[in-house]
């Protein structure tokens, strides 16, 4: 996960000065000094490392710091604010046209996932009730304009192309379409090249010339590190960028140039791409970040992944059989499916308060999931209404089937009783006579997450 090698260095940090009474200058300054290293090892630029040491050095050596009772927590509380105002402070929102359609302006590297994002982005304002029109305008890479056909079919979003024409000319055409179909947002996917050229850089300034987009969004891979700053102020000298996606911040990636943009460009980010899917795009919260990175988890974004990608009707459902105690192989094969919605098991228990120190260090295999899957649906429907008749020699024929071990489908019937037994006793009533079932258990499908670890090939 993005950030993790960082949090881990951070952590290390403070915990020295939590273990402490009363702090010292010198205390702050030896933590300070690890923190900046932490960062530099991030590939965070170098000046804005210690740019940033020093502002959290001088408001951390206060009285208000040093007399408090609590001066560890003061001070990662300072720490925080600091690293949220390094990405941006606040979200910064999408600038719409005040006449339709708003112009976006796709641009970046080749290879950066300019064209994926196009179409990511197209899904998301397509989810919020907008008439997206994607427009193919990256005229030389082979098979560029057939890719950008494909995942706007998958986003459920159209292409305008006119082949291999002037992407100019393109763009202007593609605006006249939007007007005359009723699209209101036309998101532009401009050529990217291997490093930044002259050619590239005056076909981008004539498209905005003549287009006058709302948003110029440069598209960097965050795996680039210090490259991916460069990339940024190039593009912004040259273009006067409005904002920047970072993709692959799902990715084993330093976090350095999460942590530099802003500050090098002074330029927002505003979208985070964090998987190879096409709902795999988060808006950027500078403060939500900076809490992740600091191990204090993330759950306003673990809220709204839940309430954009889960099936609603499902989960109240879900809820209701938590109720009634009427949970089986089919539900926890539900289950299942909900929480592969969501990304990766590790990325959605990271976002939880108190857990992201217990995460980073343990092993999860998301095709875990897969394998319970496999063992659930080679079961018949009457073992997936009623695991209860499921005897040795269905255990047998079940694990043949999913290509499994019998010891496999016996810790997975243990784990299916232990929900059992732990939605029976929230649904039990205590002495006032209330549930004490946990609120919302439905609505989450965390269930049978703890025991998945057991599954491995």
């Amino acid at each position: 996960m993005a950030f993790e090698g960082l949090s881990e260095k951070l952590s290390n940090a403070f915990r020295k000065l939590r273990s402490k009474g009363k702090l010292t200058e010198d205390d702050v300054k030896a933590a300070m000094k690890e923190v900046r290293m932490a960062l530099l090892e991030a590939d965070v630029n170098y000046k804005v490392a210690k740019s940033f040491t020093a502002k959290v050095t001088e408001r951390a050596v206060g009285s208000d710091v040093m007399e408090s009772l609590t001066p560890g927590q003061m001070v990662i509380k300072i720490v925080n604010e600091e690293l949220t105002a390094l990405m941006g402070s606040e979200e910064t929102k999408i600038k719409f046209a005040s006449k339709p359609p708003t112009i976006i302006m796709m641009c970046g590297l080749q290879g950066s996932g300019k064209t994926t994002h196009s179409a990511k982005l197209g899904k998301m304002f397509k989810k919020q009730g907008h008439r997206p029109l994607l427009v193919a305008c990256d005229v030389y890479r082979p098979a560029a304009i057939e890719q950008l056909k494909v995942v706007g079919s998958q986003a459920g979003v159209p292409v305008f192309e006119m082949g291999q024409g002037d992407p100019v000319d393109i763009s202007k055409k593609a605006i006249s379409h939007a007007k005359d179909y009723g699209h209101d947002i036309v998101i532009i996917d401009t050529a990217g090249r291997l490093h930044i050229d002259e050619k590239l850089m005056n076909e981008l300034k004539n498209i905005k010339a003549e287009v006058n987009p709302s948003e110029i969004l440069l598209v960097v891979d965050s795996m680039t590190g210090q490259d991916a700053v460069n990339v940024a102020k190039s593009f912004d000298e040259l273009l006067d960028i409005s904002g920047v996606i970072l993709t692959k911040l799902d990715g084993d990636t330093r976090g350095g140039a999460a942590l530099s943009v802003k500050a090098v460009t002074g330029k927002p980010i505003k979208f985070a791409g964090i998987g190879e899917k096409l709902d795999d795009l988060e808006v950027f919260h500078p403060d939500r970040m900076a809490s992740r990175i600091l191990g204090m988890g993330d759950v306003l974004t673990l809220i709204e992944d839940a309430e954009n990608k889960l099936d609603q009707k499902k989960a109240m459902d879900m809820a209701k059989k938590f109720q009634q105690n009427k949970f089986d192989m089919n539900d926890l094969y539900e289950q299942l499916e909900q929480i592969k919605k969501m990304g990766s098991v590790k990325n959605i228990l990271s976002k939880i308060p108190g857990i992201g120190d217990q995460v980073k260090d343990m092993d999860f295999d998301d095709r875990q999931l897969d394998r319970v899957g496999a063992m659930i649906s080679s079961m018949t429907i009457k073992e997936r209404e009623d695991p209860s008749i499921i005897n040795p020699s269905r255990k047998r024929r079940i694990a043949a089937g999913s290509g499994m071990k019998v010891e496999d489908v016996n810790r997975l019937m243990k784990q299916y009783d232990q929900m059992k037994k732990f939605m029976k006793s929230m649904n039990s009533r205590g002495k006032d006579g209330k549930r004490k079932r946990l609120p919302g258990l439905g609505g989450m499908p965390f269930g049978g997450m703890g025991g998945m670890g057991g599954f491995k090939r």
